[in-house]
């Protein structure tokens, strides 16, 4: 029997954001090994050992992915410093057939199956409120944190997740053909409007180029530019918990300005509803056709994705009425309340969370660290996006402080716009959202 083809999209939805840092993609269905290749746990103490969940297995000494390298490089940091061990037990090589990677690692963390897990925001969401993770804020790192990680990963005021990389996305544009039409990069939704209107009328038929993850950025940037830059983030958030604001209010201007994009033709709803991130638009952004499309930072460095374009690639932050406006997700390193090998893992963590570790690792991928301690200098195309985050302005598309799940739902309602629902329809699946968590917080007493 199929799943509900919802329920399976926002399940496969978050592995988005796991890709942005491995690098690699993670699918609803991950390839079936044989039964044989299942991993079984080696639960053995002639050795020293803490296990980790992940995405993936431990590379290879000359592997390429390096992504993967520099994860590989702060483990073995920890491994000489502590004389012990990090087993990797990977979503990859066990026979999960359908389920998404979000799936089993809720299983295994509910069963208390591994020590450490590297998980996306809303699952750090749902164990954080079941209390399945240990509080990390006395980690030697917490002190270091960029405001953003700590405001992102604090479930019922624990801090339950650490990343080693901030991921924020932004608008990738070809500057040479903004020049050739005399156009100014956008800081406001008008401005963007404007620049889409000429790039109409001198013949580009799809001024953006657009998939069905990424559309929700423009909503996020809009919606709470405000919210997190005004000063009054906490309040604003615990108004939206009780119920006091709405998400809708929130996310409506978002959702009219895309609405206002798909009604003038500078998107293609129906190619974006079906489209793959970078894949889908990828190609016609490299061969000049779209002068605009959206990514994460790691893709302008990725020569997969957008590395080696030929013209002036810039990343902007995307338009909002405070300016270009970068928006951040969040992922975490989170240790099980119930951790067999609690202190050790805790220790690892200590290391690769160090700023001597997160300063390697920001190297190596060139990725804004999670540590305000670690700089790293980014290629020329991505300093506009950077600056912005150097300032402290952005928003977050992931925020296990809110009740409701942002990223995963929010994609999913910007999808029923794309398929033809109207704005009111999709504030509407807000609102409901909302009397749901209401509900539950009042059921559970959080």
């Amino acid at each position: 029997m199929k799943k509900n083809t919802r329920k399976q999209n926002k399940n496969k939805i978050p592995a988005i954001i796991l890709t942005a840092i491995m690098t690699l993609g993670l699918t609803a269905c991950a390839s079936v090994p044989a039964a044989d290749e299942n991993l079984i746990p080696n639960d053995s103490e002639e050795k020293k050992s803490v296990h980790l969940f992940g995405p993936m297995e431990k590379s290879k000494p000359n592997a390429t992915n390096i992504s993967r390298t520099a994860f590989d490089r702060t483990i073995l940091m920890a491994e000489e410093k502590l004389g012990l061990t990090v087993e990797y037990r990977t979503y990859t090589a066990e026979n999960y057939q359908e389920k998404t990677y979000d799936e089993v690692a809720l299983d295994r963390a509910r069963n208390n199956m591994d020590d450490f897990y590297l998980l996306n925001p809303d699952t750090i969401l749902t164990l954080g409120e079941e209390g399945k993770l240990l509080d990390l804020s006395g980690l030697d790192c917490v002190k270091n944190l960029r405001d953003v990680v700590k405001a992102s990963n604090t479930v019922n005021g624990k801090l339950v997740g650490i990343p080693q990389e901030v991921v924020s996305y932004g608008l990738f544009l070809n500057k040479d053909m903004f020049d050739k039409y005399n156009l100014k990069l956008p800081n406001t939704p008008e401005e963007f409007l404007e620049c889409c209107k000429v790039f109409k009328e001198n013949g580009i038929k799809t001024p953006i180029g657009a998939n069905r993850w990424w559309l929700e950025t423009f909503v996020f940037a809009q919606g709470y530019a405000d919210l997190y830059n005004g000063g009054n983030t906490a309040a604003e958030v615990e108004a939206l918990n009780k119920g006091e604001a709405k998400y809708s209010d929130y996310m409506r201007p978002g959702f009219e300005f895309l609405k206002e994009l798909i009604d003038k033709g500078y998107i293609d709803a129906k190619t974006a509803y079906t489209s793959e991130a970078i894949e889908g638009e990828g190609p016609d952004f490299l061969a000049q056709k779209t002068p605009i499309v959206m990514a994460y930072w790691s893709a302008a460095n990725a020569e997969t994705a957008y590395g080696k374009p030929d013209f002036d690639l810039q990343v902007i932050g995307f338009p909002s009425k405070r300016g270009q406006m970068p928006v951040v997700t969040i992922t975490g390193y989170c240790v099980s309340a119930e951790a067999k090998h609690k202190a050790d893992t805790l220790d690892v963590l200590n290391v690769i969370l160090s700023d001597e570790a997160l300063q390697v690792y920001a190297e190596t991928n060139q990725v804004i660290s999670p540590s305000k301690n670690v700089e790293v200098d980014c290629i020329p195309a991505l300093k506009p996006l950077n600056d912005r985050i150097n300032e402290n302005v952005y928003v977050l598309a992931s925020n296990a402080g809110m009740n409701v799940e942002q990223w995963g739902n929010t994609c999913l309602i910007v999808r029923e716009l794309l398929n033809g629902a109207t704005v009111d329809e999709c504030m509407a699946q807000f609102d409901k959202l909302q009397q749901e968590a209401l509900k539950k917080t009042k059921a559970t007493g959080n």
